[in-house]
């Protein structure tokens, strides 16, 4: 019997998820030097669950967050805006892909996953 495979969802959804990378990237005791390279292949990884869709684009703002303290000190946590949009490219394998934000919180304390209008 073949394993399932997840097919993208066709509705354009947004969601605000927070990313706890501390427990993805430590846990797995990732060298210093790629720590944030890491940092960025779990939130990609994140976005492919939540969403269903294989491209997952990083914004410049959330790839500069990341990377704002350096390769080796990540981040605790983030909060993401994971939106599903349509591809408009023809020639593309997916019909749709995953926009990874940054959303700018002043605190993480009793935040859910939460969809949001765009």
């Amino acid at each position: 019997m073949a394993p399932k495979e997840k097919k993208a969802k066709i509705d354009l959804v947004s969601r605000d998820y927070t990313i706890h990378l501390s427990k993805r990237v430590s846990k797995h005791h990732v060298s210093f030097k790629k720590r944030a390279p890491r940092a960025i292949k779990e939130i990609k990884l994140f976005a492919t669950k939540a969403m269903g869709t294989k491209d997952v684009r990083i914004d410049a703002k959330l790839n500069k967050f990341v990377w704002a303290t350096g390769v080796r000190n990540i981040p605790t946590r983030v909060r993401v805006r994971l939106s599903r949009k349509r591809n408009e490219d023809e020639e593309a394998d997916e019909k749709l892909y995953t926009l990874a934000q940054l959303v700018e919180v002043s605190s993480f304390k009793g935040l859910q996953t939460e969809n949001v209008d765009a």
